[in-house]
């Protein structure tokens, strides 16, 4: 997705959804994690239940609007650094947030982490699974190979941020609509910058060959109107002037 959604106010977070349809473009844990930093935001942090809500709808939402987006797990930014322990009964405990946050809470599919060589965490997104191959753990989470090559999520601290006008009332029912939405378009102008540069040529051409168009019609038009041979501008007055150097 292309723009942050805030769920709130200033003071509350934002967030970006990185899904790419094209499989070879989807990257590793560390790849995502530093291009959320470059974005000025960092790889996705959850710190309740309601954050994990917000993320879930966002994903819903993407999904049922049509743009084909569907199958595709996402990083968030939980892993673990320190394999020698990997394989005790503490390696739950020795997962941290890439952001620096303390929040201790976790949404794990049963069984995870496995731990071993899977030290990145996903949030599962297989919505087209069926019930018995991954349906029932949609949105939760999994630890993977960090080498592995998946979308991911960037959160973004508090900020300025322009506000779009809410077209339809808020549904209080729905734990997204309980704060006001701010969406930021963040990559309208750098298309249409995409857009515009390469059509300049073409532009140019057609301005040219309209010119030129314009040039040959006002030249055949002052071609129709120069006078006939018979209406001649040089004609001879019918009262003749006197000549003074015939005055006597």
């Amino acid at each position: 997705s292309g723009q942050k959604v805030c769920y709130g106010d200033l003071k509350r977070s934002c967030y970006k959804l990185a899904y790419f349809q094209d499989l070879s473009r989807r990257v590793g844990f560390q790849e995502a994690r530093q291009a959320c930093e470059i974005d000025g935001g960092a790889l996705l942090s959850l710190e309740s239940e309601a954050e994990q809500q917000l993320i879930e709808n966002m994903l819903q939402n993407l999904t049922k609007s049509g743009t084909g987006i569907s199958d595709g797990d996402f990083w968030i930014g939980l892993w673990r650094s320190d394999d020698g322990l990997a394989t005790s009964s503490a390696c739950p405990d020795l997962y941290r947030w890439a952001d620096a946050s303390i929040s201790p809470f976790r949404n794990w599919y049963t069984d995870e982490p496995s731990c071993g060589s899977e030290a990145c965490v996903v949030m599962y997104h297989q919505p087209t699974a069926n019930p018995g191959l991954g349906g029932p753990y949609l949105y939760q989470w999994n630890d993977d190979r960090c080498n592995m090559k998946h979308n991911f999520i960037c959160k973004y601290g508090p900020g300025i941020f322009p506000t779009v006008p809410a077209g339809n009332p808020y549904d209080t029912s729905k734990p997204e609509d309980q704060y006001h939405i701010i969406a930021t378009e963040t990559g309208i102008i750098p298309n249409l910058i995409y857009v515009i540069i390469p059509t300049i040529p073409l532009l140019l051409l057609i301005l040219v060959a309209f010119g030129t168009c314009c040039f040959q019609m006002i030249h055949k038009s002052k071609g129709r109107t120069k006078t006939s041979p018979n209406q001649s501008t040089l004609w001879i007055s019918k009262t003749p002037r006197k000549d003074s150097s015939m005055e006597v």
